[in-house]
């Protein structure tokens, strides 16, 4: 897994640090098995346009973005045992500490960036 700094393009201030989940094994794996989203952090799955919270801990807010990474949904406190749909031009979910959607407003629209950090 990598990492990216995902953030809003009209916006200086990042979103996230996130992981990426880019195998069938990373993107099953998901966020079992924590106890909590640190502020700050973040999961991409990709592809991904469904996402369940079944035996998650926490709830997560979650952003669904396309191809061109600008944004098709946003769903936010999802709790424990829920699903989260993207729509059909999702491609990749970005997964994020519930409660960052309050703080940084994100709509559908917004065009996202996602820079790989080196290593």
């Amino acid at each position: 897994m990598g990492r990216v700094r995902v953030s809003i393009e009209s916006s200086a201030e990042p979103l996230a640090l996130a992981e990426t989940a880019d195998t069938a094994a990373t993107r099953a794996h998901g966020l079992l098995g924590r106890d909590h989203f640190a502020p700050g952090d973040g999961l991409i799955l990709d592809p991904c346009r469904l996402i369940h919270t079944f035996f998650m801990r926490f709830a997560i807010d979650v952003v669904f973005v396309d191809r061109r990474q600008r944004v098709t949904r946003v769903a936010r406190d999802v709790p424990p045992f829920r699903f989260a749909w993207g729509g059909w031009s999702a491609r990749v979910t970005l997964e994020l500490p519930a409660g960052t959607l309050g703080r940084i407003p994100v709509a559908p629209g917004a065009q996202l960036r996602l820079d790989p950090v080196p290593r």
